[in-house]
């Protein structure tokens, strides 16, 4: 049974609904601070936490969801008025029948929030340019690889404060078979420089040094099918050009669940 309820910030329930394979709730209500959604149900499924919002896959090793509604600086990572609006949809839905066994993009998740979470998968960094919602580290797997700008939705990207340490990790909350991973760097040049190589390390001790060019494009690098829980980004060397803002838009790691 999948279980999708709105609470306020007090825990007063302000709709629910359930049903044993999807779930379409409709909330008549302006978000308020406080505000948030709760998912139950099967370890593996389909959201959509806004009809703003693009849907994706998310896992749930305890079968609960909690996404506390964005609210004042947050949102500027999600398209004008998305949380705004006075009526809003939600949808959740069981994973296809061996739909776990599809080679797909594993990292997507839309519904990724800044902060801890109880649901996967979940980008972290150790730095987050200003701290702005706008280069947090959940931008990267939002789908979104508008890279020709920086800043609001839709340029949202992990921006890294030109500090030469900076990491970013991704964590799938299972293991994975991933085959290769993409990298779609932000591309508002002369505005952004961009980084020259880096290097990946993976949960199975993995390290694999990799090189990237100045271009808008995806960057494929190869993971030879390994089987991991999650991925870092570190170690990335900036180019020498004289901007300080390298920064990445999009990062896709393709693969599926083992059998």
């Amino acid at each position: 049974m999948i279980t999708v309820t709105v609470q306020s910030g007090d825990g007063t329930i302000l709709a629910r609904a359930e049903h044993p394979e999807e779930v379409w709730l409709s909330v008549d209500r302006v978000y308020q601070p406080g505000d948030r959604i709760c998912i139950s149900g099967p370890a593996h499924l389909r959201v959509r936490m806004d009809q703003a919002m693009a849907s994706g896959e998310v896992f749930l090793p305890k079968g609960t969801l909690t996404w506390p509604v964005p609210a004042g600086e947050h949102r500027l990572a999600y398209a004008p008025g998305t949380f705004e609006a006075p009526r809003h949809l939600i949808f959740a839905a069981v994973f296809p029948e061996n739909g776990h066994l599809c080679v797909r993009n594993l990292a997507l998740n839309p519904a990724d929030l800044r902060g801890d979470t109880d649901f996967y998968p979940h980008c972290t960094a150790n730095v987050e340019t200003r701290n702005e919602a706008c280069f947090c580290a959940r931008n990267v797997i939002d789908g979104i690889r508008a890279n020709t700008f920086h800043g609001e939705w839709p340029f949202q990207s992990w921006g890294i404060g030109a500090r030469e340490d900076a990491w970013c990790m991704l964590d799938l909350g299972r293991t994975v078979l991933a085959e290769k991973m993409a990298l779609t760097l932000r591309a508002d040049f002369p505005h952004d420089a961009w980084w020259t190589s880096g290097h990946v390390v993976l949960s199975d001790g993995s390290d694999l040094s990799f090189d990237l060019e100045k271009t808008g494009d995806r960057q494929w690098i190869p993971l030879h099918n390994r089987a991991v829980r999650w991925l870092r980004l570190e170690r990335m060397i900036k180019s020498d050009d004289p901007s300080a803002f390298p920064a990445l838009r999009q990062w896709e790691v393709i693969g599926r669940d083992p059998d």
